[in-house]
């Protein structure tokens, strides 16, 4: 099992987790869209014995037992546009994503 964090998402989530407290990025995903699953991101203030913990560039990611079966494999990135910042998923088990990016199947 495995998921890759870079440079950039690295240093958003250690900004945040400096800004807002907690010890880790929250990776998780939610039944949403017209494609499925959605990806969730949350401020983890604890890591709890069941959860796996990835770690790159000095910064963690948190994913449940759930997520990680539809997440494995993926590259956690952030973007900076002119009108939008977010994390994005490079998963390689989505099979489709919706017309809007929102969600995708697997």
């Amino acid at each position: 099992m495995a998921l890759t964090v870079t440079e950039n998402a690295a240093k958003q989530i250690r900004h945040s987790l400096s800004r807002f407290g907690g010890v880790a990025l929250r990776l998780g995903v939610k039944k949403v869209g017209c494609n499925g699953w959605a990806y969730t991101f949350d401020i983890a203030r604890e890591v709890d014995s069941a959860a796996h913990v990835f770690e790159g560039h000095e910064a963690k990611v948190v994913v449940d037992d759930e997520a990680l079966a539809l997440v494995d494999g993926s590259v956690l990135d952030y973007e900076k546009t002119n009108f939008k910042e977010a994390f994005i998923v490079s998963n390689p088990n989505a099979k489709s994503m919706c017309g809007c990016g929102e969600s995708f199947n697997v």
